[in-house]
Formats: C-alpha cells, sequence, structure tokens
C-alpha cells in the first residue's frame, strides 16, 4: 500500500543546513558556560555529586553532539586543555572516531593521552584502515595490536600497508575505499552493480577499469555512465589519458597535481601499475592546509604548538630561534660600535644607520618569501639558481639606486652635506645587493640539504643585512668623512 504523507507531516520536517555561524555561537556558549559554573580547574564533571551538574552535563552534550564532527573538533582546538577534556567527556561515542581524526595533532595527542586503553581499542575498532594509519603514530603499539587483531585478513593487509609508507608521502594518505570494474563487461552491467552497493565512497566522481591481476587501464566517469549507452562496453568509453600517483610520492606533490589539474580524486598505482587506492580532494585539502600553516610558523622559527600549552612548552617551542637572534643582534651591535669614534665625529649617521638596515632587511625578505614559495610550488629547482640570482641581482640593482636617491636626497635635507647623501646611497645599494643575495641562496642551499627552507631563513637574513649593512655604511663614512 502506498504510503500517504499529509501535509503538517512534510512541514514537521527541519532541514539542518551547515553554518560556520553555529560553530562559533556554540563555542561563545560553551565558553559562557565555563565561566558561569567555573569549571576552570575541573579535569570532568562527576555527574552523580548534584542536579546542577547533571544538568549541565545534559546541556553541553546535547549542544556539543548536535554540531559537525569538525566543528566538535574546532572547538576542541579552541579551549584550553582541561576544558576540552572535559567538552571530550561529552561528546558521543560515534562521533569520537571521526572528531579524533578532525582535530589537529598537539589536540589528539592531549585526548589520546588521558583515554583508558579500553576506550582507545572502542573508539579505533570503528575506524577504516587508512584512517587507523593517519593517527597510527600518536596511538600506544598495544591499541594498535589489539585492533589489528580485530580487523580480518584484508584489513590488516591495508592497515599493514598503509603504516610502511612515509608519514608524509601518498601511501599514508591514500583511501582504500574505491570501485573497480573490468573493461569487457557493458554500461548496463555497471549501473546494476552499483545500484547494488549501499552507498558510493566519499568524493566518488570516477570509477576505475583494471583487468584481473588489478592493473589499471582506465577511468570511468560516473557522467559518462549517465549520458552514454548502457549498451556499450566499457572499454569504448572510458578514459585512457589520465593522472596516476605512486604511493611514495610526496604528499605535496599530489597537493600541486590536483590544484593543476583541478582533481576530485586520482588513482595510485605500484611500480607494477597495479591499482593500490586513491586520493581525493577531501585528503588533499588538508595536506594543503597542514603545508600552509607549517610554512607560516616555520618563517617564526616555530613549530607547531598548542595555543594553550604550558609556559614551559612554549618556551621550548620559542626560545632557540630567539636567542640565535639575539647572537646575531649581539654581533651586529659589537660590529657598531667598532665605529663609535665615526659615530662620535658625526651624530646624524646614528640616525641613518636604521635607514640602510631596514631597506636591505625588506629587500631581501621579499626576495626570500617569492623564492620559498616558488620551492614550495616546484616552480623552481637547483638548477635555476643561478638564471634566478642573475634576475633577482638586476631587480636588486634597480631598487637599490631608486631607494638610496630618496635617502640620499632625506639625508641630505638632515645634513646639508654632498658626501653623506652619496655614502648612505652606495650603502644602501650595496646592502639591497646583499640582502636580495642572501635571500636566494639561503632558502636553496637549505632545500639542497633536504631541510625546510622557511626556518630560521628570517634571522640569518637579518644578520646579514644589519651587520654588513654597518660595516659598509659607517666603512664608507670612515673612508670619505673624516
Amino acid at each position: 500500500m502506498k504510503k500517504i504523507t499529509s501535509d503538517s507531516q512534510k512541514k514537521s520536517v527541519v532541514i539542518r543546513r551547515l553554518d560556520h555561524d553555529d560553530v562559533k555561537s556554540a563555542l561563545l556558549e560553551i565558553q559562557e558556560y565555563f565561566k558561569k559554573h567555573q569549571y576552570e580547574n575541573d579535569v570532568e564533571i562527576n555527574i552523580s555529586n548534584d542536579l546542577n551538574k547533571i544538568n549541565i552535563v545534559h546541556e553541553l552534550g546535547s549542544l556539543i553532539n548536535s554540531l559537525h564532527n569538525a566543528d566538535i573538533a574546532f572547538i576542541l582546538e579552541s579551549l584550553p586543555k582541561d576544558r576540552r577534556l572535559i567538552i571530550w567527556s561529552l561528546v558521543d561515542k560515534n562521533h569520537k572516531p571521526n572528531v579524533l581524526i578532525e582535530v589537529e595533532n598537539w589536540v589528539r595527542e592531549s585526548l589520546i593521552e588521558v583515554m583508558s586503553w579500553h576506550d582507545l581499542v572502542t573508539v579505533t575498532s570503528t575506524m577504516d584502515a587508512d584512517e587507523l594509519a593517519y593517527i597510527s603514530t600518536d596511538l600506544p603499539p598495544e591499541v594498535i595490536v589489539e585492533v589489528e587483531k580485530r580487523l580480518n585478513d584484508e584489513e590488516r593487509t591495508r592497515l599493514l600497508e598503509a603504516m610502511a609508507y612515509p608519514e608524509e608521502s601518498v601511501g599514508a594518505l591514500m583511501d582504500f575505499e574505491m570501485v573497480k570494474v573490468r573493461e569487457d563487461v557493458t554500461l548496463e552491467v555497471v549501473l546494476r552493480y552499483l545500484r547494488r552497493l549501499q552507498e558510493l565512497p566519499d568524493h566518488t566522481d570516477q570509477i576505475f577499469v583494471v583487468d584481473r591481476q588489478d592493473k589499471l587501464q582506465g577511468v570511468l566517469p560516473l557522467v559518462k555512465i549517465l549520458v552514454s549507452d548502457p549498451s556499450n562496453d566499457v572499454d569504448d568509453v572510458m578514459i585512457r589519458d589520465f593522472l596516476t600517483i605512486n604511493p611514495l610520492d610526496s604528499d605535496t606533490d599530489a597537493a600541486a597535481a590536483f590544484e593543476r589539474y583541478d582533481l576530485v580524486s586520482a588513482p595510485v598505482i605500484d611500480d607494477y601499475g597495479r591499482l593500490v587506492g586513491r586520493v581525493t580532494i577531501a585528503d588533499v585539502v588538508d595536506v594543503i592546509q597542514e603545508d600552509s600553516n607549517a610554512q607560516a610558523l616555520s618563517r617564526a622559527g616555530l613549530q607547531e604548538e598548542d595555543i594553550f600549552a604550558p609556559i614551559t612548552t612554549a618556551i621550548l617551542n620559542r626560545a632557540p630561534w630567539l636567542l640565535v637572534n639575539l647572537f646575531t643582534a649581539s654581533i651586529s651591535s659589537f660590529i657598531a660600535s667598532r665605529f663609535e669614534h665615526t659615530v662620535s665625529k658625526l651624530v646624524v649617521l646614528a640616525f641613518l644607520m636604521s635607514i640602510v638596515a631596514g631597506i636591505g632587511g625588506n629587500s631581501g625578505n621579499q626576495t626570500m618569501t617569492m623564492v620559498i614559495r616558488a620551492l614550495a610550488t616546484n616552480h623552481i629547482t637547483e638548477r635555476d639558481l643561478f638564471p634566478l640570482l642573475k634576475r633577482e641581482m638586476i631587480l636588486a640593482s634597480f631598487i637599490g639606486t631608486s631607494g638610496g636617491i630618496v635617502a640620499a636626497i632625506f639625508a641630505w635635507s638632515m645634513s646639508n652635506s654632498v658626501l653623506i647623501a652619496l655614502v648612505i646611497m652606495g650603502a644602501i645599494i650595496c646592502n639591497v645587493l646583499i640582502g636580495t643575495l642572501v635571500g636566494v641562496i639561503v632558502p636553496m642551499l637549505r632545500t639542497h640539504f633536504n631541510k625546510d627552507p622557511a626556518i630560521g631563513s628570517s634571522v640569518l637574513l637579518t644578520f646579514a643585512t644589519d651587520s654588513l649593512g654597518f660595516i659598509i655604511f659607517l666603512g664608507l663614512s670612515t673612508i670619505f668623512l673624516l
């Protein structure tokens, strides 16, 4: 019998739409709860103590579990550790596996740290092999061993394979859930096969055509299946010109390929041409975000850090490059002090020194930023060093000359001395060239030795432009003005 739905029943259905303002409102509401009830020092809420706490648990739990998993992760990242653990204890067990994958590494570590062995096994047992491999470095070995026992042979093989790949490789990133068909069947058979599946893997825009040895023969976009004659063979409509990725490729290279070719998914094949997995746009977006965050932090000489971490932890993260910067700044000051006699004779030089150092540093920083970005996007390699250096030095000559003329006019207006104006002009040209030279060579050298080109480069640049800038400016002043 056909089921009849009344208009009143239709109107009662509430359509839930994702809205980023929802998570902001939820975060503010949670913060207000903590402020109002003053649970700053609680590690967990004991619901057996009083009715008030039971109500709070119910209200906070309902609020948290009504959100998307990614929004729950955002809230956990936005709270200090003690409050974060309270909220984590209220997250429904069905949400916890996905939330654990969504959160940043430093938050995941703090959550796993307080979870019991039993809880960790329960949460991770529902994860797919690729998801488990993704967080395996944060899990205790005994938990992985226990979860491994509960997997079937195929899942266990996938897990061990994914864990065998380097952390930042495509193999550690790829998804094993995908749809495969043979090339000698018709599209009608493919359609019947797809309808038998409960659901398609996330971000499925194409299915993969393989032979009996699982070697990839082509890809079959879902659009092709829908618009083509069902009687056609897969072999007739599949696409043979497609991008493949090797599991040992860098995840950053894979992200660049997705950006360049506007991909939604891409097959991953081994050295024998066999299909072993796929990478989706969801994985790639995470890689791009992580690389962007890491690059921003490394420019300041920092590593990933919990913004609510204890002060001692933050000091260990931030102090090393600050101490290096203090050391290099001390050398620059020492160099300037060697020209005390020159500065005492011409006091105006003390006011002009910062101009020379500042322009050289800014020019070098511009060059360094461009080079680091080009290295990150693979637009340049070590072979481009000398052509790039030649181009940047010519550009620096024009910029330095233009800036030097402006600074010379300013210096002449202050001192009424043409010689001082010429000296600062020459010093600025030289220092801009030095900043550009360092801005190109330092990132390229660090890349050559497989180091992050951004980490510490700005400190070395500042040291070079300050120290050599002072030597050039005060040295020329000593020679030509005294």
